[in-house]
C-alpha cells in the first residue's frame, strides 16, 4: 500500500502550469457550453465525467474538432457491457485526423515524425510528405483490391514504413494488425492465421544491440502459411532485394496522389491487437476507428497534454499497444519520434540520448528501464541535455517507490512523473497522467477522464484504501467491439465481465486512495494469498529487485493438494553475485520489514533467467501451472514466450518435487 494523503508530494505543478495545461482550459470551455464544474478541479471535472458520460465524450468530439461526415443520432444508444454502442450513424476516418495537420500551410514542413535508429541520427519524415505517402499508398492499396474491412498486415519494426502503412490502410478502411520483426514465424502466425489478411508489408530484417537479423526465411514461411494473401511489399531495411512476386515499398509511396479517405461507420474495425497469448492462443481485439480516435484524442491531448509544440518518444515496438497509443501523437499535431533499436545499446543511456537528439518533451518508457538505469548508476541529467522533457511516463509494470525518487533526482527535481496502467484491451490507460495533480511516490496520479475506475471486493463492494480488483463500471469509447472469431461473443464476454456482470473487471489488484491516487499491485489472477492476506506480486518484486544482486525476480503462490501453500521465489542474480545464506536473509529480513511476514517466501531458488511475454511482461501464471504438474505443451502457448528453454526449468523442479 501507498502512502497515506498527508504524505507531502514528490512533484507540484504550479498555477502557470495548471492555467497553461490543456485540461484546465478544456474544462473552463466544458463549464461554459456543457455545464461541466467550473470549480473543484480535476477531482470535480472527472466526477462530472463518469456522471455525465454522454455530456463528457460529445464535448471531447467538439473540442477536438472530430471531422464526422454525417451526423451522429445520439452519443450512447446503449451503455451496456459488452455491447455498448457509440455514435450510431456517425462516420468518419482516423487517417483524416491523423493527418489534418499537414493542411495547414505553416506546418506542412515541420516534421510529423522523427525517425532514429542505432546510429542515433534523426531522419525527419515532414507532414507534407508524410500526407504524400499515405496517399500514394492507399491508391495502391486500392488498386490491389483491398476493400473496407480487408485485413492488412505488418512484419515490421519501428520505422516510418509501419506508421505510413498503418495510416494507408485506415484511410481505405482496411484493419491493421501487426507484430514486430523478433517474433518468430510460429508467434506471427498465431496472431495473423486469425484475422486472414490480404496483404502483407515486411521487412528482410532489423538491427538490434548493434547486429543485423536477417528475417527473410520468416517471411518466406509467412507468405507459404498465409494462404489469403493477394500480395506482399518488401521493405528492404537491411538492402536486399525484393523476392520473387514482392512488391517494393518504394514503388508504391512515390506517387504525388491526395489521400482519399473512406468515410466509415464509428464502430468500424481499425485494427486488431493481441493479448500475450500465454496460455492458449492470442485473443485478436477489435477496436474501432471512432473509439480510438475519441480515447486517444482525449488521452493524448488532456491527460499527457500533447500539442502542436510537443515531441512525442515512447520506447516501443509494432508488437505493442503502445506503438499504436504512439502512432496517435499525431491526431494533436505533435512530432512522433520513432526509435528502432535495443533500449540500452550501445550503453544504458541509449534512450536518455534519444530524447536528447530528438528534443523529446514527453518521454515514455518501462519502468525495468527505470530501475536498470538506475541500478547501472546511470545520470541523464548529468550527461545529456534533457531541458525539454516536461514529463517520464512509465508502463508496463508499476514503477516502484525507488523509480520515482531515481527519477526526482537523476532527471529533473521539477519533474512530472506519471507512471501509467491501462491494456492492450482498451489501447489507452485507466489511470496515469494529470498535469494539474500533485505527485506522490508509488502512485499513479488518478483515474482518467469518462473511466469510472474502482476496487472492488468479491461482492461488488467499492473500497477506498484497500487492494480490491480493478474494475471499470462503464463503458469507454476503445473497449473491443469485438474479438476477432469470437461469432457469439462468448470470448469477450468471459474475459472481462464472468466476475461481475456488466462491469468490466481487469485482472490487476489496485488501490484506490482517499486522495484518489491509484496504486497497482499487480495481476490478480496470480495473487499471493497467505492465511487469508492477499498481496500482488509486484509489491514483492519492488522490494527483493532493490538489492543490488538481484537483477529480476518470480514470486508463485501454489496452493497444495494437501491444504498447505508453497510460495517460491525465483531470482536471476546480476552478473558475478552469489545466492548464499547472507543474501537469502537480506531478502527475506527486506520482505518481512518492508511488505508483511506472511509473505516471505518458503524457498529462494536462483534461475538463469525470468521467462517473458513478448512485450516483456513476466509470465506468472503459466509457470505457476507448471509447478502445478501441467505439462509445457499444455501450460504455455510456445510462440508467447520470449525463451521458452527457460520453462524448461520449471517443468523440471515441478518433477523433483513431486
Amino acid at each position: 500500500m501507498s502512502s497515506a494523503a498527508n504524505t507531502a508530494p514528490l512533484w507540484q505543478p504550479d498555477a502557470d502550469r495548471i492555467a497553461a495545461a490543456t485540461v484546465t482550459r478544456f474544462q473552463s470551455w466544458a463549464a461554459e457550453r456543457y455545464g461541466a464544474p467550473a470549480e473543484g478541479g480535476y477531482a470535480a471535472l472527472h466526477r462530472w465525467s463518469v456522471d455525465e458520460l454522454d455530456t463528457f465524450w460529445k464535448a471531447v468530439a467538439d473540442w477536438f474538432d472530430v471531422r464526422f461526415s454525417t451526423p451522429y443520432e445520439t452519443v450512447l444508444a446503449d451503455r451496456s457491457m459488452p455491447g455498448a454502442r457509440w455514435f450510431p450513424g456517425a462516420t468518419l476516418n482516423y487517417a483524416e485526423h491523423a493527418l489534418r495537420t499537414a493542411e495547414d500551410p505553416s506546418r506542412a514542413d515541420d516534421p510529423a515524425l522523427l525517425y532514429v535508429d542505432e546510429t542515433h541520427q534523426p531522419t525527419p519524415v515532414s507532414w507534407s510528405d508524410l500526407r504524400r505517402q499515405v496517399g500514394s499508398l492507399a491508391a495502391e492499396l486500392r488498386a490491389l483490391g483491398v476493400r473496407p474491412g480487408d485485413r492488412v498486415s505488418g512484419y515490421l519494426p519501428n520505422i516510418p514504413q509501419a506508421t505510413i502503412a498503418l495510416l494507408a490502410t485506415a484511410a481505405v478502411g482496411g484493419v491493421w494488425t501487426s507484430c514486430a520483426p523478433d517474433f518468430g514465424a510460429r508467434s506471427v502466425l498465431d496472431r495473423f492465421q486469425q484475422v486472414e489478411p490480404v496483404v502483407l508489408f515486411a521487412v528482410d530484417g532489423y538491427r538490434y544491440g548493434g547486429k543485423e537479423h536477417n528475417r527473410t526465411d520468416t517471411v518466406a514461411e509467412l507468405r507459404r502459411e498465409l494462404p489469403t494473401l493477394r500480395a506482399v511489399v518488401h521493405i528492404p531495411l537491411l538492402g536486399t532485394e525484393a523476392p520473387e512476386g514482392a512488391l517494393d515499398w518504394s514503388a508504391l509511396t512515390s506517387a504525388d496522389t491526395e489521400p482519399v479517405f473512406e468515410q466509415v461507420p464509428f464502430e468500424h474495425p481499425l485494427w486488431v491487437l493481441y493479448s500475450s497469448g500465454t496460455t492458449g492462443l492470442p485473443k485478436a481485439i477489435v477496436q474501432s476507428q471512432g473509439g480510438i480516435l475519441l480515447e486517444h484524442f482525449k488521452q493524448i491531448g488532456l491527460h499527457c497534454d500533447l500539442g502542436p509544440q510537443d515531441r512525442f518518444f515512447w520506447y516501443t515496438s509494432t508488437g505493442w499497444m503502445m506503438w499504436n497509443f504512439l502512432v496517435s501523437g499525431l491526431l494533436t499535431g505533435t512530432t512522433v519520434v520513432l526509435y528502432d533499436g535495443s533500449p540500452g545499446y550501445p550503453e544504458t543511456g541509449a534512450q536518455w540520448r534519444v530524447a536528447e537528439l530528438t528534443g523529446a518533451t514527453l518521454f515514455g518508457t518501462s519502468a525495468a528501464y527505470v530501475m536498470a538505469c538506475a541500478k547501472a548508476e546511470v545520470h541523464p541529467a548529468r550527461d545529456y541535455d534533457l531541458s525539454r522533457i516536461k514529463c517520464v511516463a512509465t508502463t508496463g509494470s508499476p514503477l516502484p517507490p525507488d523509480g520515482f525518487r531515481w527519477l526526482h533526482d537523476e532527471v529533473a527535481s521539477d519533474l512530472w512523473i506519471a507512471s501509467v496502467s491501462g491494456g492492450t484491451d482498451v489501447c489507452s490507460c485507466f489511470a496515469g497522467a494529470v498535469p494539474t495533480l500533485p505527485v506522490h511516490i508509488g502512485e499513479l496520479q488518478g483515474a482518467c477522464l469518462g473511466t469510472d475506475l474502482q476496487a472492488w471486493d468479491p461482492q461488488g463492494k467499492p473500497l477506498t484504501n484497500e487492494v480490491g480488483e480493478l474494475v471499470v463500471t462503464n463503458p469507454m469509447p476503445s473497449m473491443p467491439v469485438h474479438f476477432w472469431n469470437d461469432p457469439d461473443g462468448s470470448r469477450y464476454h468471459d474475459s472481462y465481465f464472468d466476475t461481475y456482470p456488466g462491469v468490466w473487471r481487469h485482472g490487476d489488484w489496485i488501490t484506490i486512495t482517499d486522495h484518489g491516487s491509484v496504486v497497482i499491485h499487480g495481476r490478480s489472477d496470480s495473487t499471493l494469498n497467505r492465511q487469508g492476506v492477499r498481496m500482488g506480486s509486484a509489491d514483492i518484486y519492488e522490494v527483493v529487485e532493490r538489492l543490488p544482486e538481484i537483477r529480476e525476480s518470480l514470486v508463485i503462490g501454489l496452493e497444495e493438494p494437501d491444504g498447505g501453500y508453497w510460495m517460491p521465489l525465483f531470482v536471476h542474480l546480476a552478473e558475478g553475485a552469489t545466492l548464499d545464506d547472507a543474501l537469502r536473509t537480506r531478502i527475506k529480513q527486506a520482505i518481512r520489514t518492508e511488505l508483511s511476514p506472511r509473505h516471505v517466501p518458503d524457498e529462494i531458488i536462483e534461475v538463469p533467467g525470468i521467462p517473458h511475454t513478448l512485450t516483456g511482461k513476466r509470465i506468472e501464471v503459466p509457470v505457476k501451472r507448471l509447478l502445478q504438474g501441467t505439462p509445457l505443451t499444455k501450460a504455455v502457448n510456445p510462440g508467447s514466450v520470449d525463451n521458452l528453454d527457460l520453462l524448461s526449468f520449471y517443468e523440471s523442479l515441478a518433477r523433483t518435487r513431486r
